[in-house]
């Protein structure tokens, strides 16, 4: 019996192995036949590409139903289930161990860059683009399937066959958000190849007029929106794990997705002036390469184990050939984008500064200055090892701080501007007739921000423009609304696109005072607590640690400290994992709030349950960036409701501002 359980399970991986190399194949004869497809004009050739992206798409995951029923079943003769997984891991930790680690991970981004290109092979119109695109998603295709199949194999087997494994990472089975954020961060990496694909499509048959950039923005929008609450997931998830009652430090892999979501950003409004005005059509290819490449530069430096992160795979064998396929990325970017670029000039004349086109094309310009600086943040200790052999160099929050506060600030501002302005030129009399109560009501909430005791410059600000964008928008929805007599729903079916961006606006602001006041005004003490003694004040709170138990679990265990802050009962605690020896991890308690947070860690205990060392943190407004995030998600759906429409172009001036 022993024997056959064994022979039953290297099946098993013989069986996913199997799987990725006939996805392997497949991407190479699609690719083939794709670019035979485009060449010659052969829509047979490019039909049987088109069903060789199904096969692709069946077989990949076949081999992710494989690994995880390995996973499932404690499957320990597949090499990745021994070093990932335990008998004794819950299902839920099991489940996530999938892409808990660099092979499980790149098979995850494999299948679902097999989905997104399935998902586009049932959707592409039968035109020039389509065999192009398709060939551009089979390279991609080809890079990932491939990686899974060779270097990082998850169904390589194990030299020896053991009882039990070691055990996913301990940081990524502290919290049920580990569930959520990864994915969400693939689905928006993987998400962007689409547009990519359609750039590179239209590039190659020079047909580069509107139609690839207004199929484009759904797509980018997609991708967009599951990137953004990837990142502030990865954020609650640091808030929730590491115990430093924080949500962002500048980590280089979270500089690795804020780079391409500030690329799909910026792309995502000027794609709005090459609709309406055949404008910023070099902008636009750049914005769709750049950021598709970033998402392949991040995953290098989350897999390459050349930065140090929290959030970081061990190095491992697949940095170098991630790099290689960044490079030619980058290459045939450039190399198609300047072939093209005579056909890539403007229709029209450059916009005006003071016009919707030139706030648009100013927030482009801040949105691709901020990637820039995060960039050279995030390398430079990178090239200083390189260059200088030293490993001590880093870059810390001062120095994003320094550049992210003024261009925040600054795309806030934009933000509130544009909507108002019309497209070609503003006249001075009408702009400063809408600007007006914007600029009242902006300097009203900073004056009353004051007089509440905020002093902070950047929050300050922050204030002003927020209540700067919050009333534009207000009087540009009331506007339209006593045009239709009153009927907010009526308007928003009627114009969901519009009204979507304005949604996704509003969350942006509720994110941006999120982050100001617990930016600037958190507070932060610790100390000692015996159990039973009298309460001490912390923080202007009454705390008493009331008792401290361990809790054994068969695959770890912790301490509980139960301490009650002004008469509510709190439970912080501190866990250890059976693969992780004597890390201590922490699960603080959360009181969550509208106006702010109190946050308690446990950082220190008496074995013998006498005392411990406790951190308490208060942070105003955090609340605000996670359900400003669900306003900005929101937002995002609502556009997508809105229905494909050819493009349209402004015949006239218009010398008011306005209300779209």
């Amino acid at each position: 019996m022993p024997n056959l359980i064994s022979f039953q399970s290297s099946a098993l991986g013989a069986l996913g192995q199997l799987a990725l190399l006939a996805a392997l194949a497949f991407s190479l004869g699609g690719t083939w036949l794709a670019v035979v497809g485009g060449l010659r004009a052969d829509a047979r050739a490019t039909e049987a590409a088109r069903r060789a992206v199904w096969a692709v798409f069946g077989l990949v995951t076949l081999a992710s139903l494989i690994l995880m029923t390995a996973l499932l079943g404690d499957d320990f003769s597949v090499r990745y289930v021994a070093e990932h997984s335990m008998r004794a891991s819950p299902t839920w930790v099991k489940v996530t161990s999938l892409w808990g680690a660099l092979s499980g991970s790149i098979l995850l981004w494999a299948w679902l860059l097999a989905g997104f290109a399935f998902v586009l092979s049932l959707t592409l119109r039968r035109d020039a683009l389509r065999p192009w695109a398709l060939a551009a998603m089979f390279v991609s295709l080809l890079f990932f399937v491939g990686v899974c199949a060779s270097v990082a194999s998850p169904f390589t087997p194990v030299s020896q066959l053991v009882t039990d494994g070691r055990g996913p990472n301990p940081a990524l089975q502290n919290h049920w958000m580990m569930a959520v954020h990864p994915v969400l961060l693939y689905l928006g990496f993987v998400g962007l190849s689409v547009p990519f694909a359609y750039a590179v499509a239209a590039l190659v048959t020079g047909r580069l007029s509107d139609h690839w950039v207004v199929t484009t923005r759904r797509w980018t929008l997609v991708a967009w929106a599951f990137l953004t609450a990837a990142i502030v997931a990865g954020g609650w998830w640091s808030y929730e794990t590491l115990g430093w009652g924080g949500y962002w430090a500048w980590d280089p892999v979270e500089n690795a997705s804020f780079i391409p979501w500030l690329l799909a950003t910026a792309f995502l409004h000027s794609v709005q002036i090459q609709e309406r005005r055949g404008l910023m059509r070099s902008w636009n290819v750049w914005l769709i390469v750049l950021a598709y490449a970033s998402t392949v530069l991040g995953t290098f430096l989350n897999r390459s184990g050349i930065v140090q992160s929290v959030h970081a795979f061990a190095g491992g064998p697949v940095g170098p050939v991630f790099l290689g396929f960044l490079a030619f990325l980058l290459v045939a970017g450039i190399g198609l984008a300047a072939w093209r670029a005579p056909h890539l000039r403007d229709e029209g004349e450059p916009p005006a500064p003071v016009s919707r086109e030139g706030a648009f094309l100013a927030g482009n310009w801040l949105f691709l200055v901020f990637a820039v600086m995060v960039l050279v943040g995030t390398l430079f200790p990178t090239f200083v090892e390189a260059v200088q052999g030293r490993r001590d160099a880093s870059v810390g929050p001062a120095f994003y701080n320094a550049f992210a506060i003024p261009l925040g600030l600054g795309l806030l501002g934009l933000m509130g501007v544009g909507p108002l302005l019309p497209w070609r030129r503003a006249e001075g009399q009408g702009l400063w007739r809408a600007l007006r109560p914007l600029l009242i009501a902006g300097i009203g909430a900073g004056v009353l921000a004051f007089a509440l005791g905020v002093r902070s410059p950047g929050v300050l600000g922050t204030v002003a423009l927020g209540a700067y964008n919050l009333v534009g928008l207000g009087l540009l929805t009331a506007r339209a609304l006593r045009q239709r007599g009153g009927d907010l729903a009526g308007l928003v079916r009627e114009q969901p696109r519009r009204y979507g961006a304005y949604l996704a606006h509003v969350g942006l602001v509720v994110i941006a005072l999120g982050i100001a006041f617990s930016g600037a005004y958190r507070q932060d003490a610790q100390t000692t607590l015996n159990v039973g003694a009298a309460p001490t004040k912390l923080l202007n709170e009454s705390v008493a640690l009331q008792t401290i138990r361990p809790v054994q679990k068969p695959y770890g265990r912790s301490i509980v400290a139960q301490v009650l802050i002004d008469e509510e009962l709190f439970e912080a605690r501190l866990n250890t994992y059976v693969q992780g020896g004597n890390t201590l991890f922490a699960t603080p308690a959360v009181r969550y709030g509208v106006l702010g947070d109190t946050y308690l860690v446990v950082t220190a205990f008496d074995p013998g349950g006498k005392w411990a060392s406790v951190r308490l943190i208060e942070s105003p407004l955090v609340s605000w960036i996670w359900w400003g995030t669900l306003i900005v998600v929101l937002g995002a759906g609502l556009t997508l409701v809105a229905p494909r429409r050819a493009t349209v172009r402004a015949p006239v001036a218009r010398t008011a501002p306005a209300t779209d």
